[in-house]
């Protein structure tokens, strides 16, 4: 019984392997070999291309051996600080310098040398003694009204202290705003020696003003 179809040859496809090391190839006929008999092939050898990762958009940051990546979420507090730190030179500064101002006024309006009420110190309302801090807003008080020596009386470490802070921000300020001043302003920096002696000489002082007997009793405050 004669084939319907014809007799037609054959075409026999190379096999692929599944060694991945093997070179991938994909079987390709030649037209010339349609219906004539030709059984000749020829193989084509298609391109690799190596997967790139993923480009990492705004606010995402890529993970180091994946492609995907994840949105970055900050906090407020972040975000807060992060605009002061892209913000202008002067900004901070003049944050500053408004805190110390509405201080400053705050101190002034209340006068806190009326002795008006019971203390608000912890420390004093239970041993009875002053603490290292009392007498801090007092010598403030007087130096901001120019009375140096009340001031001294109140907290002598605090006195001491004033010029040095002003110093430090002003050289700070002055740094930040103007970089050109940045060579002709000798900047205060606090070693850790500085930090100790000026720890024991505060300690010294606390000590010495809750001594019992003058002439140590007219710097309790």
């Amino acid at each position: 019984m004669s084939d319907p179809l014809g007799s037609a040859p054959t075409q026999e496809f190379p096999r692929i392997h599944e060694d991945a090391s093997e070179t991938r190839e994909i079987p390709y006929v030649t037209p010339s070999g349609t219906g004539t008999g030709d059984t000749s092939q020829a193989t084509q050898q298609l391109p690799y291309v190596t997967p790139q990762p993923a480009t990492a958009g705004p606010g995402h940051t890529p993970l180091p051996s994946q492609g995907w990546t994840r949105p970055v979420r900050r906090g407020k507090a972040a975000t807060f600080f992060a605009k002061i730190r892209n913000a202008p030179a002067w900004v901070a500064p003049a944050a500053l310098l408004t805190c110390f101002a509405g201080a400053a006024a705050v101190v002034v309006t209340t006068d806190p040398t009326d002795d008006v009420g019971t203390t608000t110190c912890a420390f004093k309302l239970v041993t009875g003694f002053d603490c290292p801090g009392c007498g801090g807003t007092r010598a403030f008080f007087y130096l901001l009204n120019g009375n140096i020596p009340e001031a001294a009386r109140n907290h002598a470490i605090a006195l001491f202290a004033a010029p040095f802070l002003v110093w430090m921000y002003l050289t700070w300020a002055g740094r930040r705003m103007f970089p050109k001043l940045r060579d002709k302003l000798p900047q205060f920096r606090i070693t850790a020696a500085h930090a100790t002696m000026f720890l024991i000489a505060w300690a010294v002082f606390w000590m010495v003003r809750n001594l019992p007997f003058a002439p140590f009793t007219s710097l309790y405050v």
